[in-house]
């Protein structure tokens, strides 16, 4: 059975409901595309934490080396790497007792998936989240 996107009413409540967003892949460098989405997501009212070993801060937020390190609960995992990587992602978002694994556009892993939700995770995949937010017209702080 191939994959599919909840539907826009639980994706409307999943953004509704979120107040910390990880974002797994998070660049300082604003000509990337988690940059942008990083900078929307804060805008929109969310707690964003930046998750990449090779950085120190993003946008004023203190990065982490991986979603075990981060000290506060987070709702939903945002992913901005290589599709390859993402089962291991979904593992750790299990771990740490994220509700929502949410795939980046571009990116899909049947693999992360079925991790994720074997973990008790809402999957979401090949969707960007900034869009979707934008195109349910959800309403933060």
């Amino acid at each position: 059975m191939s994959f599919t996107n909840p539907p826009d009413a639980q994706l409307a409540d999943v953004l509704a409901s979120a107040t910390t967003i990880a974002i797994v892949g998070a660049s300082s460098n604003p000509e990337r595309p988690s940059y942008a989405i990083m900078r929307q997501l804060q805008q929109a009212g969310y707690v964003v934490i930046p998750v990449n070993p090779r950085e120190a801060e993003v946008l004023g937020e203190k990065a982490y080396a991986s979603l075990a390190d981060i000290p506060v609960a987070v709702d939903i995992v945002d992913v901005f790497r290589r599709a390859e990587d993402t089962p291991g992602i979904a593992d750790e978002a299990a771990a740490i007792k994220a509700t929502t694994l949410w795939l980046q556009t571009g990116i899909t892993s049947e693999e992360a998936a079925a991790r994720g939700r074997a973990g008790g995770l809402l999957v979401v995949m090949d969707a960007c989240i900034g869009a979707t937010h934008h195109r349910l017209g959800i309403g933060k702080r």
